[in-house]
């Protein structure tokens, strides 16, 4: 009988303990004679495999990261998830697409979603898109392969905002850039199935826009958290939550790839958030607490649900406004008439009948 080892017969006692296996013997000879056995061939050596084809690359939007994402700090996070919770800025399978100019709080946000990304318990897609107005003084074509690097998907999209400035000749060229750049993300997002458009505005910037509104329109309004613009693209504000230092420290000491914008309609001259966002810092200087009254006020201005109940109260305070009777116009008293009038046209009327 064959045994485990590979031979025929009964094992000796002892073999495997003495490390016999595999050891041919005189005995173990004449057993395979007298049995007429024939000695096991072995198998034909395998064929050589054929080399595997080389496997292609994947496409720049998919490719696995080469980078490290920068670990944003746990106030950033803290503040970033606290704001998610309030307002439900991402569900489960949404496509979350960020529109990354190169400045410090996009950049904050991008590796911020990044972390997110793999701690939250929800699952949501990542991408990029950056609107170059094709200018001299602003440049974001360094982040085409910083984004890359980092494997998320990424869309650069070129828009001659400043020649069609050039022609429209708005008002305000800030206002309108930003305008046709928020244009192109709407566009952009629709076009890749990207449900919900990430923007990096933070704290101060909602606190400057409340304070400007209240102070130049009359209007009790800030910058929303989520709303559904354009398009079926609803845009969120991450940020909401967080002061500008953290992002500035955050780029700072993660070295992130700044990309400052030189643009010279924006510095030419004072613009009235430069001057709120001085009177603030005084302000903060004085109470150093106040940013945190002011989110305690904008938090119900953050949200969306409460806009059609400020314009329902407003227009039915104007239907009961009693408006004031005009005016009536008093006329200065006439002079009398000259005594010598009638003389006179009685003369000429005698004048003209001689005639």
């Amino acid at each position: 009988s064959f045994r485990d080892d590979g031979r025929v017969g009964p094992r000796r006692d002892g073999e495997a303990k003495k490390g016999l296996r595999g050891v041919a013997t005189d005995r173990d000879a004449t057993v395979f004679a007298a049995a007429g056995a024939a000695a096991v061939p072995s198998p034909p050596p395998s064929p050589p495999r054929p080399p595997s084809p080389p496997r292609p690359a994947p496409p720049a939007a998919t490719r696995a990261p080469v980078a490290a994402a920068k670990t944003p700090p746990k106030k950033l996070m803290r503040a970033i998830g606290e704001a998610t919770r309030d307002f439900a800025l991402i569900k489960d399978g949404d496509r979350v697409l960020l529109g990354l100019s190169g400045g410090k709080d996009s950049l904050s946000l991008l590796h911020a979603l990044l972390a997110l990304q793999k701690r939250a318990p929800i699952r949501f897609e990542l991408a990029c898109a950056t609107v170059d107005p094709v200018t001299p003084s602003f440049d974001p074509s360094p982040l085409i392969p910083y984004v890359r690097a980092l494997g998320v998907p990424y869309f650069y999209l070129r828009d001659h905002i400043v020649d069609y400035a050039g022609a429209v000749k708005p008002t305000s060229l800030c206002a309108y850039c930003a305008r046709m750049k928020r244009g192109a993300l709407y566009t952009c997002a629709a076009r890749e199935g990207y449900n919900v458009l990430a923007l990096a505005q933070h704290l101060d910037d909602l606190a400057e826009s409340f304070v400007m509104g209240a102070l130049h329109n009359g209007q009790l309004r800030t910058m929303r958290a989520k709303y559904v613009a354009e398009r079926g693209v609803t845009v969120i504000r991450p940020l909401v939550y967080v002061r500008e230092h953290v992002t500035r420290a955050f780029a700072r000491d993660a070295g992130l790839p700044v990309i400052n914008e030189n643009c010279p309609a924006c510095f030419e001259e004072p613009k009235e958030r430069a001057r709120v966002k001085k009177m603030l810092a005084r302000e903060e200087q004085l109470f150093p607490a106040i940013y945190n009254s002011l989110r305690r006020c904008l938090t119900p201005l953050m949200d969306d649900a409460l806009y059609p109940h400020i314009r329902e109260s407003t227009t039915s305070i104007a239907a009961r406004r009693v408006r004031r009777r005009p005016r009536k116009v008093i006329e200065p008293p006439r002079a009398p008439p000259s005594p010598r009038r009638p003389a006179l046209l009685g003369r000429l009327r005698d004048l003209l009948g001689s005639r």
